[in-house]
C-alpha cells in the first residue's frame, strides 16, 4: 500500500505556504493529510500524531512553523519517520529565525529542511523519499523532472530563436 505523507502547520495562518507541499504531493498522486498542530498550544496531540503516523500509514512528514519553529524538532523526537522542515516567512528577520531554528537541530534527531516558505520543495523531497521503495512513484517523480528539462529546453529554443530584446518583451 502506498505511503502517505503528513502534513503540519502550527497554525492555520501558515495553510497557503504548506498547502504547495500538497500540491506538489497530489500532481504526483501521493495522498496526504493536513493538520493544524501547534507544539506549544496543543502539545500532547501534536506528539499523539507523530507517534501514530506510521501506524496510521504514512512514510513521511512535513512540518512547517515560523519564528521559534519548534513544530519540526518536536515533531522528529517523536517519530523515526523522516521529518522535513519547512521553515515560514514571518516575524522580524522575515523566516531567518525559523530557518536557523530548524536546521539546527541536535545531534541524532535529523529533520531535512527546505528554503524559508519552502512547502513544494517540501512535497517533492517527501515524494523523493517515498519513492525509493515506490516504483510507480519513482517513474512519476522521473516524468515530472523530464517535463521540467522539456519546459527549459523550449525556453532556450525561443530565446535562440528570436534573441534576447525580443524575448524580454514577449
Amino acid at each position: 500500500m502506498a505511503k502517505k505523507v503528513l502534513i503540519l502547520m502550527g497554525s492555520d495562518s501558515d495553510l497557503k505556504v504548506m498547502n504547495e507541499a500538497a500540491k506538489a504531493l497530489h500532481a504526483l498522486e501521493v495522498e496526504t493529510e493536513i493538520r493544524v498542530s501547534s507544539a506549544h498550544r496543543v502539545p500532547d496531540k501534536t506528539m499523539k500524531l507523530a507517534r501514530e503516523a506510521r501506524a496510521n500509514g504514512f512514510g513521511a512528514i512535513i512540518a512547517g512553523a515560523g519564528l521559534a519553529a519548534h513544530l519540526p524538532g518536536v515533531v522528529a523526537a517523536c517519530t523515526t519517520l523522516p521529518v522535513i522542515g519547512v521553515p515560514i516567512q514571518g516575524g522580524a528577520i522575515q523566516g531567518l529565525d525559523a530557518l536557523y531554528a530548524i536546521v539546527q537541530m541536535p545531534k541524532g534527531i535529523p529533520v531535512a529542511t527546505v528554503a524559508v516558505n519552502g512547502a513544494y520543495n517540501a512535497g517533492l523531497l517527501a515524494a523523493q523519499m517515498l519513492a525509493g521503495a515506490d516504483e510507480a512513484l519513482a517513474k512519476r517523480l522521473d516524468d515530472y523532472r523530464g517535463q521540467l528539462a522539456a519546459e527549459v529546453e523550449a525556453k532556450d529554443d525561443k530565446l535562440q530563436s528570436i534573441g534576447v530584446e525580443a524575448y524580454l518583451n514577449k
